[in-house]
Parts: structure tokens; C-alpha cells; sequence
């Protein structure tokens, strides 16, 4: 096989959907050596590893080169960009005052548990024919564009159109700043303010040792958490769209996946397993790189993204499965697959469309998670309440049979309940925060994988309505959508609350990676596995055909 030279991918933009350019995407190298130098055909990935950096003023972030190499810093004077070398470098945070203070002000269109259902949102508003940008302040939400609604008065007239309409979801979020967070370091006995700073090594590799505070509860005092990471690449500090900084590193994708892989599926899981999500996670990160356009980066590091860790805990195995499977993807009809995994689905996966708003994907369908013949869902739809109830006492013949998470029950008064709906709609500025009783809660429709869909509570603002992945958060208890209610009874026969009996763990779309632990015991290969999961698909190389996403 030739290496080929650099192209762009098919990658499409919604055209209302505010981006930053993209860089050249480019093909993996034949070479297998998960280590290998980045070369254009192993293409750099934006990670933000430190995504709201400044948040506190006492965060500190301090950067060191391995021992008997040095830093490179790069950053902006008056004079051009400069450059100095030492072995490590801090980066802390000041309260710089202002003279006069700052209005930060948005249109917030809508807000969600995940990025899948803000992007369907985003594609609504823009047939609406409203500019809008996908942002992920704390949940994520849907702006109306920021340069577009550049005024208070055009900003107020968009909400007030929307209210007129009958819109209830969109709100202004206006902050008033009398100080803003200001990035700073100490070099040679000089004070550097800066919002932007390049750093590198000799050796390619940075330590981070990250420090914050973690806030005050009723039940723990205030306490510092610091973490220290190990980073291949480079890394770039840099402003973000929500007043603090993004620490990204730069990271060829080969050596990005081996900070994924271990950290997702397991370094010590059956191999077979292991191929799997290698070639999962190489193409949900292709898939993935408009996700925080907003912010001038590509992918997050925690579960909102891929948890990715960098080289700070590496494995053999691990490496081992990323060089053997160096360029390959999951397609369907040419296009990178959504490319979707959970711990544990409970015994059947879930379809796109029972976790997100937006359509389907043909290769994400109902797979009952079994290598046996354990249900038929074309004659048993799990839409029915008591065949569901049958499934889920069903044990055995399953791949995740073993699992804690298989099957689960947790408990929930009527008040607890209640605080946690309280807790939630106040994260969303809902005006449902200023519920204060909870009288009964029902699954109202449920879909024929047997997902809850939709769940009504009564309370006394009157009757709320939560469907699919908000149902996670807005209830403490189910940890994933796959479960029945059973009702909790006082003494006296009164109502004190809901068992929330139900299996697996996630949003059980794609590939459950406790079921391919077992398949792969079996003796399945990381294809088969895939297959099993996502039917229809097919694994392949990069090239320039593969479409990476449309709208």
C-alpha cells in the first residue's frame, strides 16, 4: 500500500452552524508502531485536556518537561512572537479588575444532556432560519450566533419573537463582569500576561500537574485536588467562549488513542474487545471534530467525548491493538459510522432515536445483546409493558449475565425525586425550577427496544413531561432508560416514592463493552464484534472516498 499525500475528506457543515475552518484531514501511516512521529498521514487532533481553566483564581496549572529535556514556550509581544526555553513553567490566574464593566450577553435557544440532541436542535433552528452556534458552557446548549445577535435590542427582539410564538425553552443569559480572569507566568523574574501561550518538548512529551479547589458542601469542607497528566504532542493555552481558558493538546490521533483505548474499554480486557473500541474510538474522533467549534478545539477528555488521559498510563495490549488496526474505520455506505458505545446495554441495544432527537442511523437499530437466541423482538416488542416486564426478570443467555450493571434496582422518596427534577430544571433556567412537590411519576411511552421515551411527573406546577436521554438527568436513580416503575408505599397506603428497577448502564446505543468482553471469550475478532453491533457496517481504511459527516 503507497502512502498517499495529504487531501480533505468529505466533511460537511450546516451552513447556519457557526465552525472554525478545519485543518486538513489526512490518512494514517502504514507504519504499526502506535509511537510513531506524527507525519501528514497521522493527523493532529485538537483536545482540550483543561477545558475551563481560570474558573477559580487560585487554579494553577504547571508544566515539565521529562527529565533532561526542556520547554519551548511561544508567545505574542509588541514587538512579534517570542520564544524562551526552561524546564517547567506554571500558569496561574489573576482577578484582573476593569474599568469599566463588561455585559456578556446570549441567546440561549435550548440546553441538553448531550451533544447529539443540541446538534438535531441546532439543525431545527437553522430551518427556522436562525444563526446559530452549539456551545457547551456546562450542559450543552444552543446559541442564537453571537456576531449575528450583536446588540441588546436585536437580542431581545429574538427572544420576544420567540415568546410570541409560543417558545418557552430559549432564555437570556446576561452576566455583568466587574474582573475577568487573567492567564499569567513567571519567567526569569518577569510577569508575563497572556492569553495565549504555545508550548512544546524535545521529546514530545509534557507532564501537567493540574490544581484546583473543589467547593464546599454541607456534608465536606472546601479541599485543593490537584491530578498530574503525562501529554504527547504539544499543548496551546488559549481563551475560550465563556470568559476562562482551554488548555488543548495538539496530539497525533495514533498517540491520542493511546491515552482512549485503556481508559475506556480496559488495558487488561479480552483482545478481541480491545480491537474493537480501538477502531470505535478512531472513528467517533474522526467523526467528532466540530464538536467545540465554538471554542477553536476539536474533542473534549471526559465522557462527553472520550475519556482521554494521555500517556500517562500506557499498555502493551492496548498499543498493540491500535498498531494493528493503524487506519481502520467503521463505514456504513461510505461514511464514518456514529460511532457509539456504552458499559452495558442490559440485554438489548438501543436505536439512535430512543436516546437523541434526529434521525435515524440504519446501523444503530435494536440488537438483543445475546450470541443466543434469548428473544424475538420482531414478535415480542418490549413497547409492551408486560413483555417488558418479562425481559427484564430474564437472567440468563445474555452477554453481560455477569455484570452488577445487568440488572439494577434503586430507590427514590417522592421528595428526593422531587429535588433532583428542582436541581435539574434550574441548570436549564426552566420554570419548572420552582416545583416543590412531587405527587406521582409514570412512563408514558416506552419503544419496542424498551427504552423509556417519555415520563410524565405531577407536581404542583402542574403536569412535566421528560423524554429520552434528559430522563437520566433529571432523576437520580436510573442510570440508564432501561427500566419499569414500582411504586413505594407508606404504612398507611399513601405514596412515598418509586423503585427504578432496570438494566445496564448508559445510553445502550452501539457497541456494549461488558457484552464484547464476552463475545470476544468466545472467540469472536474485533470485526465480528463490531458486526454484531452495528449491522450493516463495515470495517475499512481511510481514504479519500469516506465521507467523515454530513448533516
Amino acid at each position: 500500500m503507497s502512502v498517499l499525500a495529504p487531501q480533505t475528506p468529505n466533511y460537511k457543515w450546516f451552513s447556519c452552524i457557526s465552525s472554525t475552518v478545519l485543518t486538513a484531514l489526512f490518512l494514517w501511516p502504514v507504519a504499526s508502531n502506535p509511537a510513531t512521529a506524527q507525519s501528514p498521514q497521522n493527523r493532529e487532533l485538537k483536545i482540550g485536556v483543561v477545558q475551563r481553566f481560570g474558573t477559580k483564581v487560585t487554579d494553577k496549572l504547571t508544566l515539565k518537561a521529562l527529565s533532561g529535556d526542556r520547554l519551548t514556550l511561544r508567545y505574542k509581544t509588541p514587538q512579534g512572537m517570542a520564544t524562551a526555553n526552561t524546564a517547567s513553567i506554571r500558569l496561574e490566574i489573576a482577578a484582573r479588575q476593569l474599568e469599566t464593566p463588561i455585559v456578556e450577553e446570549r441567546v440561549v435557544l435550548s440546553s441538553h444532556r448531550s451533544f447529539e440532541s443540541a446538534e438535531d436542535s441546532a439543525e431545527r433552528w437553522c430551518a427556522k432560519g436562525i444563526e446559530v452556534e452549539i456551545a457547551q458552557p456546562f450542559r450543552w446548549q444552543v446559541w442564537a450566533k453571537r456576531d449575528v445577535y450583536n446588540s441588546p435590542l436585536v437580542r431581545r427582539w429574538l427572544l420576544q419573537s420567540l415568546q410570541e410564538q409560543g417558545n418557552k425553552t430559549a432564555f437570556l443569559d446576561t452576566k455583568v463582569f466587574q474582573q475577568i480572569p487573567q492567564a499569567f507566568w513567571v519567567l526569569n523574574g518577569f510577569r508575563f500576561n497572556r492569553n495565549e501561550l504555545d508550548v512544546s518538548a524535545g521529546k514530545n512529551v509534557i507532564e501537567v500537574l493540574e490544581q484546583t479547589t473543589q467547593e464546599a458542601t454541607a456534608a465536606e469542607p472546601e479541599k485543593a485536588i490537584q491530578q498530574t497528566r503525562r501529554y504527547g504532542g504539544s499543548l496551546h493555552l488559549q481563551r475560550n467562549a465563556y470568559g476562562t481558558y482551554t488548555l488543548v493538546n495538539e496530539v497525533p490521533t495514533e498517540t491520542y488513542l493511546r491515552g482512549v483505548v485503556p481508559h475506556e474499554i480496559g488495558a487488561f480486557s479480552p483482545y478481541a474487545s480491545i480491537v474493537a473500541q480501538t477502531i470505535l474510538a478512531r472513528t467517533y474522533a474522526l467523526r467528532n471534530l466540530r464538536r467545540f467549534a465554538v471554542d477553536n478545539y476539536e474533542l473534549c477528555a471526559d465522557v462527553n467525548c472520550q475519556v482521554y488521559k494521555g500517556l500517562t498510563e500506557v499498555y502493551p495490549q492496548t498499543d498493540r491493538a491500535i498498531g494493528e488496526t493503524a487506519g481502520l474505520v467503521l463505514t456504513y455506505e461510505n461514511e464514518l459510522v456514529d460511532a457509539l458505545y456504552s458499559a452495558a446495554s442490559g440485554g438489548v441495544t438501543a436505536p439512535f432515536g430512543d436516546a437523541w432527537h434526529g434521525s435515524e442511523r440504519p446501523y444503530l437499530r435494536a440488537v438483543i445483546d445475546s450470541p443466543k437466541n434469548v428473544w424475538d423482538l420482531s414478535k415480542q416488542s418490549l413497547a409492551d409493558e408486560n413483555n417488558f416486564r418479562r425481559f427484564m426478570s430474564l437472567k440468563q443467555g445474555f452477554n453481560e449475565e455477569k455484570e452488577d450493571t445487568f440488572r439494577w434496582r434503586e430507590e427514590a422518596s417522592l421528595n428526593a425525586i422531587a429535588g433532583f427534577l428542582k436541581q435539574y430544571f434550574q441548570k436549564k433556567q426552566s420554570p419548572f425550577a420552582k416545583l416543590k412537590t412531587v405527587s406521582q411519576v409514570r412512563v408514558v411511552e416506552r419503544s419496542p427496544a424498551g427504552r423509556v421515551m417519555k415520563m410524565q411527573v405531577d407536581s404542583d406546577l402542574g403536569t412535566i413531561d421528560i423524554d429520552k436521554d434528559e430522563v437520566r438527568n433529571a432523576f437520580y436513580p436510573p442510570i440508564s432508560t432501561l427500566f419499569y416503575l414500582e411504586p413505594i408505599y407508606n404504612a398507611d397506603r399513601t405514596l412515598s416514592g418509586y423503585a427504578f428497577v432496570g438494566g445496564g448502564f448508559g445510553h445502550g446505543v452501539g457497541m456494549s463493552q461488558t457484552g464484547s468482553y464476552n463475545l470476544a471469550n468466545l472467540g469472536w475478532n474485533g470485526e465480528r464484534i463490531l458486526s454484531f453491533y452495528f449491522p450493516g457496517a463495515q470495517v475499512q481504511s481511510l481514504n479519500d472516498t469516506i465521507t467523515f459527516w454530513r448533516e
